[in-house]
């Protein structure tokens, strides 16, 4: 039964002999750097025959090589051994490369195919993550993903692993603590780290902190507020005072204005008086005749008016 079995394989091997997985591997390799495709068989190569999509690249003979294509277009060469190597490689040149090895007497000895594919390094992954309700909402993305890209994204924290092959992943949850986005294919592979504290609950010294802050800040305002109104009254007194002084001031100068003045031309009386001698003592005083009374005339009646 064993024998049947091994004996179909072969049969649809040898009909069947581009099916993927038989003689076929896999490269990947990123852009813009070499690819090298080597022959597994361990024998010396004698004449081995390059072919992309079944269109011949190159060949070597007896360590001679014959290119049948633009050498500048498809930008191979290949080694003594028979491994074709591809310079500067781009997407377009991911295709499925076959070598076909001969005997020295032109027998087909082995054929190999090779699957190259060509990929973009991964950009670089952005975390994002707030505190929402005792709760972390994280987000990682990446912005720079080309056209087409492929890759894994993987978030990890608190020894959980959530993957993805989105260019964004955005999950909630409790934990706390760090966090590590890495976004990886074939050929490259970034790592962004964050670390992350949402507490349920506020600290001890915290809440200290937030009081005593608060309660500097409330006797501050108080001291200010204090301030500012002494120094208001003081220069409300002062203003007082000096209205005050202002106002006996102009007083004075109005009394000063309303005392009458002495008039030009004094009167006989105020002579007189200006020149009635100063009283002497008594035993030097002398005598002094009265003064002469004015004589009465006697008044004479009225004569009667006579009538018309």
């Amino acid at each position: 039964m064993n024998f049947r079995r091994i004996f179909l394989v072969k049969c649809l091997l040898l009909w069947f002999p581009n099916v993927k997985g038989a003689n076929t591997r896999q490269i990947y390799v990123a852009v813009n750097g070499s690819a090298f495709l080597n022959i597994m068989t361990t024998e010396t190569v004698h004449e081995a025959t390059w072919s992309r999509n079944d269109q011949r690249l190159l060949q070597i003979k007896n360590k001679k090589i014959k290119y049948y294509t633009d050498i500048k277009v498809c930008r191979c060469f290949v080694l003594s051994n028979g491994t074709l190597q591809i310079l500067n490689v781009v997407k377009e040149d991911s295709s499925m490369y076959t070598v076909r090895v001969y005997h020295e007497d032109g027998k087909l000895k082995a054929e190999e195919k090779t699957e190259l594919i060509v990929q973009e390094p991964v950009p670089q992954p952005i975390i994002y993550a707030e505190c929402i309700n005792k709760t972390t909402a994280v987000k990682c993305e990446v912005k720079q993903a080309t056209k087409n890209q492929t890759f894994t994204m993987e978030v990890v924290y608190d020894k959980i692993t959530k993957k993805s092959n989105l260019t964004k992943m955005e999950f909630t949850t409790t934990h706390s603590g760090r966090f590590r986005c890495t976004v990886k294919n074939k050929v490259s592979e970034k790592t962004t780290e964050k670390q992350v504290k949402c507490s349920g609950q506020l600290d001890f010294y915290l809440i200290i902190s937030i009081a005593g802050g608060a309660i500097l800040f409330v006797s501050f305002v108080i001291l200010l507020i204090f301030c500012i109104r002494k120094k208001k009254t003081e220069r409300l007194e002062d203003d007082d005072e000096e209205r005050t002084m202002q106002i006996r001031k102009v007083e004075t100068e109005m009394a000063v204005r309303e005392l009458p003045r002495p008039p030009a031309n004094p009167t006989p009386r105020q002579v007189r008086v200006q020149q009635r001698p100063l009283p002497q003592p008594q035993g030097q005083q002398q005598a002094v005749p009265p003064w002469p009374r004015p004589r009465t005339q006697p008044r004479t009646p009225n004569q009667p008016r006579e009538k018309p």
